[in-house]
């Protein structure tokens, strides 16, 4: 006589070391939309990043207010220096010691020549097409200050007329290099540290008797991708409240497209890095072993911050970067501002960008489906992509 059996409920086949459940898993974007929004909820109930988030705000919208109203009062220095010529120097010399420090030249190409070496910021020489009967002589932008102190407005003539101010590009390659690494970096982390918890708890087993593991990685980057985003633009906006309150409207419409652009490929490139930041985090089950296998993906963020603002002024050292998946969300939006992109190249990069994440997703969730369920030990990689 045989013993009595006990009947057993069918696990899915799609999820093998799974609990054994009698529902049916999630797939598809219901799935998906379900790990996205549990990873965003739990984001958005912790107090440290709701706090760092609005510090990070804050800082970004002061640096703004107080560089353009250090712009609007001429930086910390307290005279200009204007050199006259002539009869020009009886209508300055009463502005010498009011803002302006005054001395006077033999003649124009004496007062030209300490414009170009930077003696001083702008020389004032006889003769105009106005009423003052002035012409102001400058390098590359009008002084704003002296052109209100005179009674009427001059003539200006640009000696070295610019198209961008190389002090001003380098502020803004480093605003989108940190805003970039930072918003990386921060959820990028997130992420790996997600993953490392549920594996460590075993709570991964629960949640692949509802959704797939592909499934599972595809939420886990949608939502942190939506949350970098968010931070992004609100970033942007923040940024340009700013400048209109300071009056810096003509950078702003500078960076008008760059700043679009860069959302767009920051939002895709962001993807790239998820993708790679969750694969690598399963291959291990503690959370102080995330620094080594994640480290690789923490180069690829910090080569483009250190790239654009070592390089900024290089036109061919930001072509090449706008065109690399990791550093495209920085060199191209760069290459924007500074004029230098023609209008099919961030098309062209942001195709590249789409191609190498399809790559980068298929072998990244070959990695996870193949480590998500292994504890102990550190998975190999190798290992981890033979399955």
């Amino acid at each position: 006589m045989t013993a009595p059996t006990t009947p057993t409920v069918p696990s899915s086949p799609k999820t093998p070391g799974a609990p054994r459940s009698t529902s049916r898993p999630i797939t598809g974007a219901q799935g998906a939309w379900l790990v996205a929004e549990r990873e965003i909820t739990t984001k958005l109930r912790s107090k440290a990043f709701l706090i760092s988030t609005g510090v990070l705000l804050l800082l970004v919208l002061g640096s703004v207010v107080f560089s353009g109203f250090m712009a609007s009062k001429g930086g910390f220095q307290s005279d200009t220096k204007v050199v006259a010529v002539g009869a020009a120097t009886e209508l300055v010399q009463p502005l010498d010691g009011n803002g302006f420090e005054v001395t006077e030249a033999p003649d124009r190409a004496a007062a030209e020549q300490a414009v170009r070496d930077g003696d001083v910021e702008a020389a004032v020489v006889p003769g105009g097409d106005t009423a003052v009967d002035l012409t102001v002589l400058a390098n590359d932008s009008a002084p704003t200050g002296l052109l209100q102190a005179l009674s009427a407005a001059p003539t200006v003539e640009l000696l070295e007329p610019m198209t961008d101010n190389p002090f001003l590009a380098y502020i803004i390659a480093i605003a989108f290099g940190v805003v970039f690494m930072m918003s990386a970096i921060t959820f990028g982390t997130t992420i790996a540290q997600s993953v490392v918890e549920e594996k460590q708890t075993r709570i991964v087993e629960i949640l692949l008797a509802t959704v797939s593991a592909r499934t599972m990685l595809a939420g886990k980057i949608l939502g942190n991708s939506i949350l970098a985003l968010a931070q992004v633009v609100a970033i942007a906006a923040l940024s340009s409240v700013g400048m209109l309150a300071t009056g810096q409207d003509l950078l702003l419409g500078e960076l008008g497209t760059a700043l679009i652009w860069f959302g767009i490929l920051f939002a895709f490139g962001f993807v790239l890095l998820a993708g790679l930041y969750a694969a690598l985090a399963a291959l291990v089950s503690r959370q102080e072993d995330i620094g080594s296998v994640t480290s690789p993906v923490m180069m690829l963020v910090m080569l483009p911050y250190v790239g654009v603002i070592v390089f900024y002024d290089n036109p061919t050292v930001l072509a090449v970067m706008s065109y690399l998946p990791f550093s495209a969300p920085v060199g191209m939006p760069m290459r924007l501002y500074l004029g230098t992109a023609e209008w099919w190249e961030p098309f062209a990069s942001l195709g590249i960008l789409i191609v190498s994440i399809a790559i980068v997703i298929t072998i990244g969730s070959r990695i996870y489906s193949n480590s998500i369920l292994r504890t102990g030990v550190r998975v190999k990689l190798s290992e981890a992509l033979k399955g």
